[in-house]
């Protein structure tokens, strides 16, 4: 717990009050969005780039066509367009879409084994409003975490964090209950905001409450929320914001990689011995 980085290198260098989890590649300084130029591998700052292409040999000019700077959050705008053109296609096909990639918890398993489904829900919703608040929700959060964390850290905390909503419904809901939503992956999202937040020395009252009013209101009877999506969820995106703030070294990135991918496969596993239970 001692090892992390001191307070200042939460913040981009360039822009002191600016938090930021993303490291330049060549350097390890601490750079927010602005200052990311993506590389071939990960991002470097904007004194790295000056660098790189002042020794680039002017013979090759396509080395440096592979160098531009991020332009902003597209992994969220990607999974805010892909859910809702499954949702005009819900709209306009009914529920034929939704039949195919919905999720149904333990009851899915016995009779067909659909473990994509586990993904696949979060692309489906049940009416305009859950997809825009969903969708509300993301582009909020989604926007924040992806500079933060960078794309690839980003993208796999959303798959794994569906996975771990999926998860919840599959051991706390009763069989055959159907579920949909990307509420899993969000509150995945909120949980490792807040654990980055709290760990990098920020400010996580507001969050936190934010937070605690969307899980009690899961727990209303008669709204019909998979509140076992959320707590599932939120422990699976705590566990992974966990990793990432303590191995975010560039020391440590063959680590952090090894223990992602071993958190997921570990929510695999847990859904095949349900499976075989």
């Amino acid at each position: 717990m001692s090892d992390l980085p001191g307070a200042a290198a939460n913040f981009c260098y360039r822009h002191p009050g600016r938090q930021s989890f993303v490291l330049c590649q060549r350097c390890g300084r601490t750079i927010c969005p602005e200052c990311q130029t993506q590389a071939a591998v990960g991002v470097v700052c904007p004194e790295c780039m000056r660098e790189q292409r002042k020794n680039a040999p002017r013979t090759k000019p396509a080395v440096l066509t592979r160098l531009r700077r991020s332009d902003g959050p597209t992994v969220t705008y990607g999974i805010m367009g892909v859910t809702l053109g499954i949702y005009v296609l819900q709209f306009f096909l009914g529920g034929s879409i939704t039949g195919l990639l919905l999720y149904a918890g333990a009851y899915s398993y016995p009779a067909n084994f659909e473990p994509w489904r586990m993904l696949t829900t979060a692309l489906v919703h049940g009416s305009f409003l859950h997809v825009g608040l969903n969708m509300y929700t993301l582009w909020i959060f989604g926007q924040i975490l992806e500079g933060m964390l960078g794309r690839g850290r980003y993208f796999a905390l959303y798959i794994l964090g569906a996975l771990a909503g999926s998860l919840g419904v599959l051991f706390l809901s009763s069989p055959g209950v159907a579920v949909v939503g990307a509420s899993g992956a969000i509150f995945a999202l909120m949980g490792a905001f807040l654990v980055i937040q709290r760990r990098l020395g920020g400010n996580s009252t507001q969050l936190l409450i934010l937070v605690g009013i969307n899980l009690v209101v899961g727990f209303i009877p008669g709204l019909g929320i998979a509140w076992q999506a959320h707590v599932g969820g939120l422990i699976g995106g705590a566990v992974i914001g966990l990793i990432f703030v303590q191995t975010r070294r560039l020391k440590d990135q063959r680590l952090q990689t090894t223990l992602i991918a071993a958190f997921g496969a570990l929510l695999v596993a847990l859904s095949f011995a349900k499976f075989l239970a």
